[in-house]
C-alpha cells in the first residue's frame, strides 16, 4: 500500500507532489538522453551545477554487528576478514576530522557498527560529536536504530545530519535484510525530525532489485515527508563472504538513470554518489553529476569498503570544472531569487 509516510509538522523542506511507483517507473522508462536533460535543468533551478558538496566518512567502531545486512561486511554472521574495533577515542576522530576539513570536507560523517546505541554510548559519542563540531565543520551520524530521547541528545551535542538508510523497496527489503523491519527504519527517522536533526538518508543499488523495485526505493524517499536534505544513492560493493557478493552486475546506464530520477523526484535534496565510486570510470561518474549528483563522498575509504583516491577527485573535478562547495557558491542566485 502507498502512503506518503508524515514525520514532522514543520516542512522546512517539503515534499512538492506525491511520487506514486508507477509515476517513478514512468520515470526510468524515459528515453536516457531525454531523462538526463531533464535532470539537469531541475538540477540547475535549485543548485549551481558546479559546486560538489564533499564529505569525509569514517568508522568510529567497527565490525561485529549482530544484524544480518546481505551487502554488509561487517556483519558478526560473515566471514569477511573484517575485524571488529571497539569505539574509538576522541583524539583519533579529532584528528581525522582536521585531516578531513584540511583536505577541502566540509561535512564530517562518522559511522558505528552496531545494531543501535545503548545508553552509555550515547555519552560518548556526544562528546565526539561536540569535538568533531568544535572545527567548524558539519557533523553527521550514522549510528544505526534510535531509542527515544537519543536523538534530542545528539541534536544538543551539535550533531547536524542523522543518516539512517530505508537501503531499498519495502517490498524487496527482506531478500536483504531479516534482523529488522523495514518499519523500524521509518521509527528512527521518524524521531531524528521529531528532535530538529536533518535527514540523510538513501540506500543501495544492484542487490538483485529490479527496475520497478529500484522505483519502489525512489518512491519511498520522494515521499518522505519533509524529504531527506541529502540523499547518498550507494552501487553495490560487493564483498566476498556476504550473501550479496554473487549479485547480479548492474549496468552503468541504470544507475545513472537512478541518480536521474532521485534528482528529478527530490529536487531540493544532495545527491551524493557514496559507495561503489571505485569501480566507475570517471565518464560515467561525469555522466552522474550531469543527471544531478552534487555531492560525493571523499577519502579513500568508506567505513571498512574502498573509496576512490582524493588524487582522482581532484583531478576528475578539475577536468569537468567542478568545484567544492561552498557557502557562497551554493546557488546560481540568491534563495529569494531562485
Amino acid at each position: 500500500m502507498e502512503t506518503t509516510l508524515q514525520l514532522y509538522s514543520v516542512t522546512p523542506h517539503p515534499q512538492v507532489e506525491y511520487w506514486s511507483v508507477c509515476k517513478v517507473e514512468a520515470l526510468f522508462e524515459t528515453p536516457f538522453l531525454e531523462l538526463i536533460h531533464r535532470a539537469a535543468l531541475v538540477h540547475r533551478e535549485n543548485f549551481n551545477p558546479q559546486a560538489i558538496q564533499l564529505s569525509t566518512l569514517m568508522s568510529i567502531k567497527t565490525g561485529g554487528c549482530p544484524e544480518d545486512c546481505g551487502y554488509c561486511p561487517q556483519s558478526a554472521r560473515y566471514h569477511t576478514g573484517v575485524q571488529k574495533q571497539a569505539l574509538l577515542n576522541v583524539e583519533e576522530i579529532v584528528e581525522k576530522a582536521k585531516i578531513a576539513k584540511s583536505r577541502g570536507a566540509n561535512r564530517f560523517c562518522m559511522g558505528a557498527a552496531w545494531r543501535g546505541p545503548k545508553p552509555k554510548d550515547i555519552a560518548k559519542m556526544t562528546e565526539i560529536i561536540k569535538a568533531v563540531k568544535e572545527l567548524g565543520l558539519e557533523t553527521c551520524g550514522t549510528f544505526g536504530l534510535l531509542e527515544d530521547g537519543m536523538a534530542e541528545d545528539l541534536k544538543e551535542a551539535g550533531l547536524d545530519y542523522y543518516n539512517h538508510n530505508i537501503d531499498t523497496a519495502p517490498e524487496h527489503y527482506k531478500k536483504v535484510i531479516g534482523t529488522r523491519d523495514f518499519d523500524d527504519r521509518l521509527s528512527t527517522l521518524g524521531k531524528v525530525r521529531k528532535a530538529g536533526l536533518k535527514v540523510c538518508c538513501g540506500g543501495i543499488i544492484g542487490m538483485n532489485e529490479n527496475r520497478k523495485e529500484r522505483a519502489g526505493f525512489i518512491a519511498s524517499l520522494a515521499n518522505l515527508d519533509p524529504q531527506p536534505e541529502s540523499v547518498p544513492i550507494n552501487q553495490l560493493v560487493k564483498v566476498e563472504g556476504t550473501p550479496l557478493a554473487d549479485a547480479e552486475a548492474l549496468d552503468w546506464t541504470e544507475f545513472v538513470r537512478t541518480i536521474a530520477v532521485a534528482r528529478i523526484t527530490m529536487p531540493k535534496s544532495y545527491v551524493r554518489l557514496s559507495a561503489g565510486r571505485q569501480g566507475m570510470s570517471e565518464e560515467m561518474q561525469a555522466m552522474c553529476f550531469m543527471a544531478g549528483a552534487n555531492s560525493i563522498f571523499y577519502g579513500d575509504k568508506l567505513l571498512v569498503t574502498g573509496n576512490t583516491e582524493e588524487d582522482f577527485d581532484q583531478i576528475l573535478m578539475a577536468k569537468l570544472d567542478l568545484e567544492p562547495e561552498t557557502a557562497e557558491n551554493r546557488y546560481v542566485s540568491e534563495p529569494s531569487q531562485r
